[in-house]
C-alpha cells in the first residue's frame, strides 16, 4: 500500500499594499476635508488694503466694525460700552487671562479712526494686549468678503 505525499500547506499572507494604499487615501481625505473646516469669525467688510497683508489665521476673538459703525464681537453686535464684559464672555469668563489672546480688528475701510482706538481701548480695559488689524492684500482684483 502506497500513501500520497502531503502537500506543504501554503502560508497565508496579508497583502500590505492595499492597506498602504487605503490608508493613503484616508490621509489625503482627511487632510483635505480639514481644511474647509476654517472657521470664520467676523462679518464681512470692505477692509484696507495692505502691501504686507497676510492671509489671517482663524482667531476665536474677532471686534467687526461695519460702514454703519455697527460694532460685533463674532457675529454678535454690542454696544461699545458692552464690548469688554462681552470679550471676556466669549473668552471663557473671568478666570481666562486675555493678555495671552489676541484679538482681530476688522473695521472697514470707511470706519473712523476713533471708534476703532474705542473698541481697542475697551478691550485693554479688560486685559487685552494684543491686536490685530485685518488687511486684505493690495494686488487683490476684487475685495474679499466685501458685503454687496
Amino acid at each position: 500500500m502506497q500513501f500520497k505525499q502531503r502537500r506543504e500547506l501554503k502560508r497565508t499572507r496579508i497583502e500590505i499594499i492595499p492597506m498602504i494604499d487605503t490608508i493613503f487615501f484616508l490621509l489625503v481625505f482627511f487632510m483635505l476635508s480639514s481644511l474647509a473646516l476654517v472657521k470664520l469669525n467676523g462679518l464681512p467688510v470692505n477692509l484696507p488694503k495692505a502691501a504686507t497683508a497676510q492671509t489671517r489665521q482663524a482667531n476665536d476673538l474677532t471686534i467687526t466694525i461695519d460702514k454703519n459703525r455697527q460694532v460685533y464681537v463674532n457675529k454678535q453686535p454690542v454696544r461699545l460700552d458692552e464690548l469688554g464684559r462681552t470679550l471676556v464672555a466669549r473668552a471663557g469668563g473671568p478666570t481666562v487671562d486675555l493678555s495671552t489672546s489676541s484679538v482681530v480688528i476688522n473695521a472697514d475701510l470707511s470706519v473712523p479712526h476713533g471708534l476703532v482706538v474705542g473698541c481697542m481701548d475697551e478691550a485693554r480695559k479688560v486685559g487685552v494686549t494684543r491686536f490685530a488689524i485685518a488687511t486684505a492684500p493690495e494686488d487683490q482684483t476684487e475685495t474679499r468678503g466685501a458685503v454687496p
